[in-house]
């Protein structure tokens, strides 16, 4: 079956971290873009960070740089995100999706999304 499963969400209290993984099965993801997006309560989906396929090129929103990294192991089929620093405002579902195009659209397979929520 392909498929993205996504895990490590939870909660957080504002300033701390979380490391999202998404892990790629029924397919090889080396010869796809990996991105990240999230759906924060009542807004829109927006792309959060993405990764080439072979890893050469990271992209993030203003609103992550420097507190994101998003990062691949093509060995272990998954793509990982490190989310330090993080605030109320990064509370959302992330998803992770996979490009065979680029980092910019076409996103066809998707995962089915992980809550993580900032609170004290």
């Amino acid at each position: 079956q392909v498929q993205l499963v996504e895990s490590g969400g939870g909660l957080v209290q504002p300033g701390g971290s979380l490391r999202l993984s998404c892990a790629a099965s029924g397919f090889t993801a080396d010869y796809w873009h990996i991105g990240w997006f999230r759906q924060p309560p009542g807004k829109e989906r927006e792309g959060v960070s993405c990764i080439s396929f072979n890893g050469g090129s990271t992209y993030y929103a203003d609103s992550v740089k420097g507190r994101f990294t998003i990062s691949r192991d093509n060995a272990a089929n998954t793509v990982h995100l490190q989310m330090n620093s993080l605030n109320p405002e990064d509370t959302a579902i992330y998803y992770c999706a996979a490009s065979r195009s680029s980092c910019f659209t076409a996103f066809i397979r998707w995962g089915q999304g992980t809550q993580v929520t900032v609170s004290s």
